[in-house]
């Protein structure tokens, strides 16, 4: 395995999962249409979009990430915009929703399974992605992918000191280890603080809160137009 190559500069690769291994975004979107849909006789659909952000990173402190936490801000939005004259059954309504979205079907990206296959035996492949426990668990699970990761970490939220831990816990430490997820700002840009290389993954629906400048100048960071192209990337630092 990785760890037997001394001279190999990458020996631990780190996968984020939602929305670089398989969908999320796309969950979350449909709920809020639903969700603009409930509260269409008190608010501008728009306006809603800005009240349900600004409560998301308000509780992110209390509830972390995941769909428990979205739920939550959900019905705390509607009764705010509201002016607490919200019905019990869009309330009602509005949890079913967070339930559905806890039941939804798993669909891994495109190249997502059959790059983790072709790396497998040559790097440590780990899991790190941020949410609610029960529910990554349950995707992990049901992805059909898990077997192929020698290491699972499921986080409150990732910073440089999350990568530190994690590839010197799976792997080699943070300087011979390797990052890919979707987020610039969760998964690439304190990855690179930590000392690892950092590749992004652009996906066509991106939560807001992620959203952050490419560190285009920096030597360990690359980007790819899908997992695919994450080979080349590692033929080229090795």
């Amino acid at each position: 395995m990785a760890g037997n190559l001394p001279l190999q500069k990458v020996t631990t690769i780190g996968f984020d999962a939602d929305d670089t291994l398989w969908q999320n975004e796309h969950f979350y979107q449909l709920t809020q249409a639903e969700f603009a849909a409930l509260l269409r006789d008190y608010v501008e659909p728009d306006h809603l979009s800005e009240r349900l952000l600004a409560a998301e990173k308000r509780n992110l402190a209390l509830y972390g990430f995941g769909i428990k936490g979205f739920t939550l801000s959900m019905i705390e939005t509607a009764i705010e915009v509201s002016q607490g004259e919200i019905p019990t059954s869009v309330i009602h309504e509005i949890l079913n929703a967070g339930r559905e979205m806890l039941k939804h079907p798993v669909e891994v990206v495109p190249h997502a399974q059959d790059t983790l296959a072709a790396l497998h035996d040559d790097y440590r492949l780990v899991l790190i992605t941020k949410g609610d426990l029960f529910d990554q668990e349950r995707k992990l699970a049901a992805s059909g992918i898990g077997d192929y990761f020698h290491g699972i970490e499921i986080v409150s939220d990732k910073s440089p000191q999350t990568y530190e831990k994690a590839f010197s816990r799976h792997g080699d430490g943070p300087e011979r280890s390797l990052m890919v997820g979707n987020s610039l700002k969760s998964d690439v840009l304190p990855a690179l603080e930590a000392g690892s290389w950092g590749v992004y993954v652009p996906h066509a629906l991106t939560w807001s809160y992620e959203h952050a400048d490419k560190p285009e100048d920096h030597p360990r960071f690359h980007e790819i137009v899908h997992l695919g192209e994450l080979n080349e990337i590692l033929r080229k630092i090795i």
